[in-house]
């Protein structure tokens, strides 16, 4: 898991502990809002996957995300809040979705994006 972390953290420019943070939002993101099966697939096989999406706390978003609205909105929100920019949040979801192709294959991944709506245009 470390290792996933601190590639992404490298290829974005942000901190470690920032990068494992914002992985574990994206991914509890997926696993709340996608297709329970392709995620369960994907976050099986991620290393460490299921675990960094369980330590952000089911990826919510609390008040101010509901108040944008939840969804890709509201993951935006609580991105924002570690204090990454939109360049930063866009790399990451390339980096974390690339990632995921590597470990858990195009086609499971692919399955995850389109089960999300307005995800597929930011990755």
């Amino acid at each position: 898991m470390n290792e996933l972390v601190n590639q992404v953290a490298d290829r974005v420019g942000i901190a470690p502990d920032v990068a494992e943070k914002a992985v574990g939002m994206m991914l509890a993101f997926l696993q709340k809002e996608g297709d329970g099966d392709a995620v369960s697939r994907m976050l099986a096989a991620i290393p460490g996957g299921t675990e960094l999406a369980a330590n952000a706390g089911g990826g919510g978003g609390g008040f101010l995300a509901g108040l944008m609205g939840g969804g890709i909105m509201g993951l935006g929100q609580q991105l924002m809040g570690l204090g990454l920019g939109m360049g930063q949040i866009t790399g990451l979801a390339r980096e974390t979705i690339a990632l995921a192709k590597q470990y858990a294959g195009e086609g499971v991944v692919d399955e995850v994006v389109a089960s999300v709506p307005g995800l597929s245009q930011f990755v």
